[in-house]
């Protein structure tokens, strides 16, 4: 079998090809592009005839698409709007300066706002827009140049370098707190998932030595501001950040019965983090290579272990 690439069609045909699958009428193509309904009519064959494949059924006046070629009509308008994309950000006069970062939400409000302004001390010509978002972004729909995503590394087609491991403190309301005799309690008891990561829960049992839990009173929770408020609620046993277990820990809402450090003796690759991802090709740009270099040069440090160690108090090793 050969791995040859498929040969392309040329491109004039394909935008043709565009065009009449739009108005499904040559006439009508044939005056969008300035061109007799022959020359569609030529662009057409000669498409069909590189793809070995017929396009459109011809009723009359009238023509229609066959099933191959609603199938080409959708990867040639993805391709088009990619060109179109790439067209406007090289020829838009103030992109050269501009940069989209997407943050993780958390991040973004814990970590990254603070900081921005030293950003702006090193890169003060920069056009810096930020948007936040749970999941990974789509580089080119959504029109990022750079993300700061949670998770564990190794998202495909980018170059991820770590940030911050995501240390959680596993934290309750005191009234479920008092249900708590050790961890296997926890085996019994309605635990709070994050989405983006189904593993982390499981993993953190297995280190408390916890095997065979059901989970049928589990909830999946999509963000770390959704996991924080449902812990709150007494809805179940959360996992959270470090900066917001602080807080809750000293006001008294949440306690952390197995102490402060339970994740820090896992292995390494099963503590998420925020990681630094983007297109390799990306870092070619001056003001993305800016913004990554500031990044990685910045120290995201996490508040004060012996505090939040203080804070959890109690059950010592657990």
């Amino acid at each position: 079998m050969s791995n040859a690439p498929a040969r392309l069609p040329p491109l004039n045909a394909l935008r043709v090809f565009h065009t009449v699958v739009r108005h499904r009428s040559f006439r009508a193509a044939a005056d969008e592009l300035g061109v007799t309904p022959q020359a569609v009519s030529q662009q057409i064959k000669l498409l069909e005839d590189t793809l070995g494949a017929g396009l459109f059924e011809r009723r009359g006046r009238a023509i229609e698409p066959n099933e191959k070629a609603i199938l080409l009509a959708h990867f040639v308008q993805a391709a088009f709007d990619e060109l179109a994309e790439g067209v406007r950000r090289v020829a838009k006069s103030d992109s050269r300066n501009r940069i989209n970062v997407n943050a993780s939400p958390y991040f973004a409000t814990r970590y990254l706002l603070d900081r921005i302004t030293r950003f702006r001390e090193t890169c003060a010509d920069a056009d810096l827009r930020l948007t936040t978002m749970v999941e990974l972004p789509d580089f080119v729909a959504d029109d990022v140049d750079v993300a700061i995503q949670w998770g564990y590394g190794g998202w495909k087609g980018c170059e991820a370098t770590l940030l911050l491991r995501d240390y959680k403190v596993i934290c309750c309301t005191p009234g479920l707190a008092r249900q708590i005799a050790g961890p296997e309690s926890l085996r019994d008891m309605p635990l709070l998932h994050p989405v983006l990561s189904p593993e982390l829960w499981p993993n953190v049992l297995r280190h408390l030595g916890i095997a065979g839990r059901t989970g049928k009173a589990d909830m999946q929770l999509q963000d770390a501001a959704t996991m924080r408020r449902a812990t709150l609620a007494g809805l179940g046993i959360g996992l959270i950040s470090t900066i917001d277990a602080a807080e809750d820990l000293k006001l008294g809402k949440l306690v952390a019965p197995f102490g402060a450090e339970a994740m820090h003796r896992m292995p390494e690759e099963q503590i998420p983090g925020f990681y630094l991802v983007l297109p390799k090709a990306h870092r070619r740009v001056k003001t993305i290579a800016a913004f990554c270099r500031w990044t990685l040069a910045e120290s995201w440090d996490s508040p004060d272990e012996d505090e939040i160690r203080r804070l959890a108090g109690g059950r010592d090793g657990k």
